[in-house]
């Protein structure tokens, strides 16, 4: 379909997009798309790392060990961050 496109067509194409948007809207529209590709980026990051979060949870392996306490998660206020026992 896109095979038979050369420079003069990409020419053509956003010459029309110029004159559909605008100069003055294409700056805020490219930002626009912009931070949204970032927080889509984001986001998907976020979705492996839980991912493989539920993965070594399940395998039984304790991902946040250094202070004893489960992954995300904060310690209780007056609690102590020492594990050892005595």
């Amino acid at each position: 379909m896109f095979a038979n496109l050369n420079g003069w067509h990409l020419v053509i194409v956003l010459v029309v997009i110029l004159l559909l948007f605008g100069a003055t809207r294409l700056p805020a529209l490219s930002k626009s798309l912009g931070q949204s590709m970032r927080i889509f980026r984001n986001e998907t990051k976020a979705m492996k790392e839980e991912s493989a979060a539920d993965k070594a949870a399940e395998a039984g392996v304790v991902t946040n060990t250094a202070e004893g306490q489960a992954p995300g998660t904060t310690p209780a206020p007056g609690s102590t961050s020492d594990t050892s026992k005595s």
